[in-house]
């Protein structure tokens, strides 16, 4: 049985018991899908240094609105392959495609995605625009000309597992990814942590580009953009969002979430996910 909360490492490890795990191809190798539910498909697409667990929090309600969920650990993350060639988002989108016809045939499913997720998700829905019916953002990069400013994050790497490295865990979770002290609870420097070890896709160099603006204006489908109103990639320039978001030719509106920071659908779990029901239930077609 799927829990209803998840805020124990224990309760992470009984939602991913509970999926259904799928192979597609990568090369080589494989990519890895975890589905719940049954009925009208949706993706989460993870962020940087992520893999499935960064929508923990995000997989129950969905099943319980009906929703199958589809959730891969993108190339080059979690315990899925490295893209054959490419160490950023674009060698990402034709691995995502081959995922979803092996699991869906040529059924459109709405898609929600975070951070570098999100434009893995604009290639697909650039690339393959009868795939993608709804497309959800959540703290996408690359929506503006200025480069995001440094972080202060600090490398963990050539520290041993211990308290030292969940400290350097927990000062980059709360520089980047959480606006408030109490998010980053043991949960989340456990999926944290475990998810760091197994990127390898380190580079991500489309992240500090106008990408999003340059692909946005190629994609059919109707678009939201679901935030952090603390998120730090546009702290003290949220000004930004919807004049980039607007180069979408069917952005609908964006909400900002108070209070929450990047990693939005995990420290404001609960009003994320009314929010992201709200969104996924909109008309797709364009009134008038």
């Amino acid at each position: 049985m799927r829990p209803r909360s998840i805020v124990t490492p224990s309760d992470a490890a009984v939602l991913q018991a509970c999926a259904r795990r799928v192979e597609t191809p990568c090369g080589d190798g494989a990519m890895v899908w975890h589905l719940w539910g049954e009925g009208s498909p949706v993706v989460l697409l993870h962020g940087g240094s992520g893999s499935w667990n960064h929508w923990v929090r995000n997989v129950a309600p969905l099943v319980e609105a009906g929703r199958m969920v589809c959730v891969p650990d993108l190339p080059g993350s979690g315990d899925s392959a490295s893209p054959p060639h490419g160490d950023d988002a674009d060698a990402l989108p034709q691995w995502v495609e081959t995922g979803l016809d092996a699991l869906l045939g040529g059924a459109p499913c709405d898609v929600a995605a975070f951070s570098f997720g999100t434009m893995v998700a604009a290639f697909l829905a650039a690339q393959h625009p009868q795939r993608v019916r709804r497309l959800v953002l959540s703290g996408a990069p690359a929506l503006s000309t200025e480069p995001t400013r440094p972080h202060g994050l600090r490398d963990w790497s050539r520290l041993p597992e211990g308290p030292q490295r969940d400290a350097v865990h927990r000062h980059n979770l709360g520089r980047l990814m959480l606006a408030r002290e109490a998010s980053i609870d043991a949960l989340a420097l456990a999926l944290h942590g475990a998810n760091v070890v197994r990127d390898r896709m380190k580079k991500r160099r489309l992240s500090q580009t106008d990408v999003m603006l340059r692909t946005l204006p190629q994609l059919r489908c109707p678009v939201w953009g679901l935030w952090g109103a603390e998120d730090a990639l546009y702290r003290e320039r949220v000004g930004v969002l919807v004049p980039g978001l607007s180069h979408a030719p069917d952005f609908r509106s964006l909400t900002l979430l108070p209070g929450a920071g990047h990693w939005v659908q995990y420290e404001a779990a609960q009003t994320f996910n009314d929010t992201l029901a709200a969104l996924l239930a909109m008309p797709v077609r364009a009134a008038g």
